[in-house]
């Protein structure tokens, strides 16, 4: 190479030097800002330079090892054209930009403005720092405001996770992403779908804007807001959310879940779903022991329960919910404490304690527990309703077992013993046995419109039968003692066995049950049907009187005396009218 032309290109590359040299000088004790606008691009190297026009634009071609450097900001490529008449460049294979030493992109190609000091990298474009690499085919990156974005696709990779996404923001400084769209973040153990995010690569937290869902290996969460710490796998949701299992389902308006302990709270319209039993929990507050398989709701907590066609509502202060250990228990147990409440259409009842054993489809009630069906009040020390199919099979009460019943006047028809086994058909009751202690107090009546007497009996043992939940017959098995009143003989203290409470106002209603959790179901307005012609003789004989048909009564077979029966065979006394 000739010496003028060496000097011609050592002139060339002193140029942006001597520009910088020419500007005012800075004040003593000033910092030099490298983000300063309008600084030129210097060139550092470059094994060859041409001058020439692209576009009908003045440029000056930069060939092999280029390098050139504006403040703390270096960039690297194989060729570039750089703008003779305004500070910026194009960059050509093997693009690599460099900022303080920390952020590094590279690229195929790239376009670089020094006065606004933004950058276009495209194709197979890399973003480094010491925390993460981010990959995508396109990004524009402004480094005075340390902020590069992509929307093209990108790939977002840490030393514990992953991340894609179509929509990307990456603030150099705050070391903070922003992600919209198709978000995928895959960590350790979960993977994290959702619409909008935003993730600090320095706590590894992941912040959720849209509705997102976390899945694990035992289970997955669900928001629509919140946080998730990718470190220690707490997460704070709001917004209608969920943790799911293969077999619950926990929700409530805000939920916080520590994966590390298995244990959550959810608050606000709290809801827990047994997908298996058919069986959802609602209430205010919610906690959560995974390892366990156990749920404790509070704050006037509601089960529901639909079996068929009948539904059971349970409420209580507190449900507890016990998943199924296999191979003892599959399905699982329900505790319900102080101030419960059960309603179904044929069934109500209240208690301070029960068990649901969904296994057995057993309830267990205790602490003063009262229940009705139909006309009839049971109550005892502690009782037991085993279901078949959905339906109640039967009741047992233990213990100071009780058993009242209001005929078509009004009278108590009262049975108690030590303990009652109730046996029902398809909605009420059609048989008792009283085992131990027996007594009964029926009134007899003349046509359902007068009392003819009351019947009182002792046994050691009995056994009631009914039909079309009337009482039908009196079976007398052990050591029998029956006795007939009139009633102008009855006074008002044999009117009443000793211990009888009649509760109705206790009874709850499928409103109270329900509370605030379940709304009421909205009843269908069926249309109005035209209305039919009657003539005389139909009308004539719907206004006639029907006569009710009186139950057959059997004479009795009991004497009348108060003394035992030597017969060995049970002997049956029906209600004597």
């Amino acid at each position: 190479m000739s010496s003028s032309k060496s000097v011609f290109l050592l002139f060339l590359a002193l140029l942006p030097l001597l520009g910088v040299a020419q500007q005012r000088p800075a004040r003593p004790g000033a910092q030099p800002s490298p983000l300063q606008k309008g600084q030129p691009i210097e060139l550092v190297r470059a094994d060859a330079l041409e001058g020439g026009t692209f576009n009908g634009i003045q440029i000056r071609k930069l060939l092999g090892n280029v390098s050139l450097k504006q403040g703390t900001t270096l960039l690297f490529c194989d060729s570039a054209y750089q703008y003779t008449e305004r500070n910026a460049l194009e960059a050509f294979s093997n693009v690599r930009i460099i900022q303080n030493d920390t952020i590094t992109i590279t690229g195929d190609r790239g376009f670089y403005d020094g006065d606004t000091r933004k950058a276009r990298i495209t194709g197979n474009v890399t973003l480094r720092d010491p925390r993460m690499t981010l990959t995508t085919q396109l990004l524009d990156y402004e480094l005075n405001r340390n902020l590069a974005y992509y929307s093209t696709g990108g790939h977002l990779q840490d030393p514990e996770n992953t991340l894609d996404s179509q929509f990307g923001y990456y603030s150099t400084a705050t070391k903070v992403f922003s992600f919209k769209r198709n978000v995928k973040l895959v960590t350790k153990d979960n993977i994290i779908d959702t619409d909008t995010l935003q993730y600090n690569t320095i706590s590894k937290i992941a912040y959720f804007f849209g509705p997102t869902r976390i899945k694990g290996p035992q289970g997955s969460l669900y928001a629509e807001n919140g946080n998730y710490n990718t470190v220690t796998k707490v997460s704070n949701f709001a917004s209608n959310a969920k943790i799911e299992t293969p077999n619950y389902l926990l929700g409530g308006d805000k939920l916080y879940y520590d994966e590390a302990n298995q244990y959550g709270v959810a608050t606000g319209h709290v809801s827990m779903t047994a997908k298996k039993d058919n069986i959802v929990i609602r209430g205010d507050v919610g906690r959560y022991w995974r390892a366990q398989g156990r749920a404790k709701i509070y704050g006037t907590p509601v089960m529901r329960n639909i079996n068929q066609k009948d539904t059971l509502y349970l409420a209580a202060d507190t449900l507890v919910s016990l998943e199924g250990r296999p191979p003892q228990n599959k399905a699982g147990v329900i505790y319900a404490y102080r101030k419960v409440r059960i309603f179904r259409a044929d069934l109500q009842g209240r208690c301070d304690s029960l068990t649901y054993d969904r296994q057995d489809s057993i309830i267990y009630l205790s602490h003063d527990p009262v229940l009705w069906n139909n006309k009839n009040q049971l109550t005892a020390d502690s009782m037991e309703i085993q279901q078949r199919k959905g339906k109640i099979d039967q009741m047992r009460l233990y213990g100071h077992a009780f058993s009242v019943g209001q005929d078509t006047l009004l009278n108590f028809n009262q049975v108690k013993g030590r303990n009652m086994v109730a046996y029902f058909g398809e909605k009420s009751i059609k048989k008792i046995d009283v085992l131990g202690n027996a007594e009964s107090l029926y009134y007899a009546l003349d046509g359902d419109t007068a009392v003819s007497g009351v019947n009182k009996a002792l046994s050691a043992t009995m056994a009631m039968r009914f039909a079309e939940g009337k009482l039908n017959t009196i079976t007398f098995l052990t050591n029998p003692d029956a006795s007939f009143i009139p009633p102008n003989e009855l006074k008002p203290e044999e009117s009443k066995l000793a211990g009888m409470r009649w509760r109705p106002k206790e009874r709850p209603t499928r409103r109270q049950t329900l509370g605030k959790h379940f709304a009421p179901l909205a009843k269908k307005k069926s249309a109005a049907k035209p209305a039919k012609k009657v003539t005389v003789k139909k009308a004539a004989a719907r206004k006639a009187p029907v006569k009710k048909k009186a139950p057959v009564v059997k004479p009795a077979t009991a004497p009348k005396a108060a003394t035992p029966t030597p017969k060995p065979a049970p002997l049956k006394t029906p209600v004597k009218k």
